[in-house]
This record gives C-alpha cells, structure tokens and sequence, in this order.
C-alpha cells in the first residue's frame, strides 16, 4: 500500500461546524472510519419528524394541527368499560418517536376533567413504555390552573400536584395556551413549560374589524394586569400610538365576587377587555357595565378560553359587549353556549399550536 496522503479538508463533528477539526489522516484508511463514525453520529442525533396523538374527544382539533405540520394524527384504540374505566392501546410505532400529546382538560362530549387528564397520563405512560424518544403534553387548557397558591389553611395546591402527576408518566415538555398565571405554571414543573400566547391572534381578528379609537386595554381584574399590559404592546406596535390601560377592583370570598372600582380613564374610548378565560360570564359583564357607566364609547372582549359555565350565555348576552373574540381551545360547549350572531367570532387556535410543537420539534 502506498503512504496515506496528507488531507486539510476539515471533518465536522456531527452536525456542528464548530466543532470542525482538521485531520491529517482524512484521506487514509483511517479517515474513511472518522469520517464513518460523524456520519453514524449525525444520524443518531436528527430530530424526528413530530408524532401527534390524540385521546377520544379531541380529533377534530388534532386533525387541524396535524394538518399545520403537514402530517397526520397517528392512531390509537381507545374502549371504556361499563364500570367507567378505559382502556387505551397504540396502534402506531412509537419508538424513537418525537410524540405529543394533544388534550385540552375541560368537561364536555361524556368527557369529565378528570377522565381527560387520566386519559392523557395513560397515553404518556403507553409512549414511553414502548420506546418514545421524548413525549411532550399540548394542552390547550389546562385545568386546575387557577389554584396556584393557598388561599386558605390546608388548601391543596391542585396545579402543582398536575404538575406532579404528568412528570411522572414521563413527560419531558409541556405547551399550554394562556395559562391563568404564567409565573405561577413554570414554577409548578421542573420540566420544560412553555405558555403559548393567543394575544396577538386575537389582536389581529378585532383589528380587522375595529372602526377606530381612541383604545383602552383592560383587565378585569389586578392579577391579569401584566397580560393585559402585553396586550397594550403589541397593540401599540400596530397603531404606532400607545392605548391607555386599566383594570378592575375584584374581590371574591366564598364564591361571592365583588368590587366595582375601575382603575384607569376609559371616556370616549373603545375599551378592549382582555382574559384568559370566561366561566360564568359575571367577571367579563361586570367590567363592560363599570367602563359604560364611566363613559366608554364601546367595549369589547378578547377572550383565550370559553368555558360558558352556568347561566353564561344569558349574563354575556345581557351584557353591553358588543363584540367577544374567542377561540376554539375549547371545544364544543362553547358554540353551543353562545348562540351564532355578529357578536361573535371565533378564531382557530390550531395555527398556534401548530407553530408550538414545530418550535419545540426543532429544540
């Protein structure tokens, strides 16, 4: 055999140009099995292509986001018992895969929240019993969120005890849409947290609809005061003007609420209400009936989650909003609460969600 020649071609390690080294040996022998082992090595670390699964009751919306990744939900089979427990069997090759876990926990369709969330924790169980490389939880809303901090002695804190109960079926990340407390969410998993933003989504739906200021942002309580004050950025960024902002006295002690203070000048303007979610209604009219009283010229509402608990749909149509803007995180119980009218318009969250899990995907 001849001498080996001397090569200055670098070798990448693995995908990092970095990382690059120049090898003597590259064109021997010896290189060909360096240049063998980075290739070995670079395959070994290619992110997967996204494996999204969905419990019973949340097809219609995974379709829609599989759809925003150009793929498709991958298949499960699913039979409830007659004594109330379920079974859940994959029916797809999960192994090595990038899986997410597609599950708003809300109550609707025969599906309580519990059902729902023991339905994901068995899903995520499954994945990783057969191989999954990395399972991430998607969940529109999340339930339980709002209990976050002891209010009372010997108050169980319910989102840390989720928390808890998903990281221990193995999940590694989860996304959430407008969580009620964001610092509150990150801080309850010691797992990777991300709070999707439906903000600017349902900043862009009114403003395609909105007949002029001057603005107010708005919210109807103190504690969602930052939300809405990200909320007055962006809107500002779009108009090249900066809206007043505002927010309301709220009280409540034994699922009574009170205050009606208004902090903020709302006369002559368009008031922008924002939330994460409506239940009852009673926060959102609440709100809308003190801007009127002080004189706003409009008021709408740009709402993430339409739970329409109760009597919601009469106290929201009773209300003196003349404009709500939603999304579908929250499906069924929703359209059905609130009957079709120009009052309402109703934006996708697949698209959010869609961009959530490519960004996470290519972490």
């Amino acid at each position: 055999m001849g001498k080996c020649q001397r090569s200055m071609f670098p070798v990448p390690i693995g995908n990092r140009t970095d990382f690059a080294v120049t090898d003597p040996r590259a064109g021997c022998m010896a290189g060909r099995f360096i240049a063998m082992l980075v290739a070995m090595e670079t395959l070994s670390t290619r992110t997967p292509a996204p494996l999204l699964f969905a419990p019973a009751g949340q097809q219609s919306l995974a379709d829609e986001v599989a759809a925003g990744l150009a793929t498709t939900a991958s298949p499960l089979e699913e039979r409830d018992f007659e004594d109330g427990e379920h079974k859940l069997r994959l029916t797809a090759d999960a192994g090595g895969g990038d899986c997410y876990i597609l599950q708003s926990l809300h109550a609707h369709g025969g599906f309580g929240v519990n059902d729902r969330l023991v339905r994901t924790l068995f899903l995520a169980g499954a994945l990783r019993d057969h191989g999954a490389a990395r399972v991430t939880a998607v969940l529109p809303y999340l339930a339980y969120a709002r209990k976050d901090r002891r209010t009372k002695p010997g108050d169980a804190l319910s989102s840390r005890y989720i928390a808890q109960l998903i990281e221990a079926m193995g999940v590694e990340r989860v996304l959430a849409l407008d969580v009620h407390n964001p610092a509150a969410f990150e801080n309850a998993f010691r797992i990777p947290a991300r709070n999707l933003q439906a903000g600017p989504a349902l900043l862009e739906a009114w403003l395609g609809d909105t007949t002029g200021g001057p603005f107010v942002v708005l919210s109807p309580d103190a504690g969602g005061y930052k939300r809405a004050e990200r909320l007055r950025e962006q809107l500002a960024t779009r108009l090249g003007e900066q809206p007043g902002i505002g927010f309301m006295e709220k009280k409540r002690s034994g699922g009574v609420v009170s205050g009606d203070t208004l902090v903020g000048r709302v006369d002559g303007c368009t008031v922008c209400i924002v939330d994460d979610l409506v239940s009852s209604g009673g926060t959102l009219a609440r709100a809308a009936e003190a801007c009127m009283r002080a004189g706003a010229r409009e008021v709408v509402a740009l709402v993430t989650h339409g739970l329409f608990t109760g009597n919601a749909a009469q106290t929201l149509n009773d209300s003196p909003i003349t404009r709500m803007y939603l999304t579908d995180s929250v499906r069924g119980q929703a359209r059905g609460a609130l009957p079709a009218s120009e009052r309402l318009s109703w934006v996708s969250a697949a698209p959010l969600l869609a961009q959530g899990i490519a960004a996470a995907a290519a972490c």
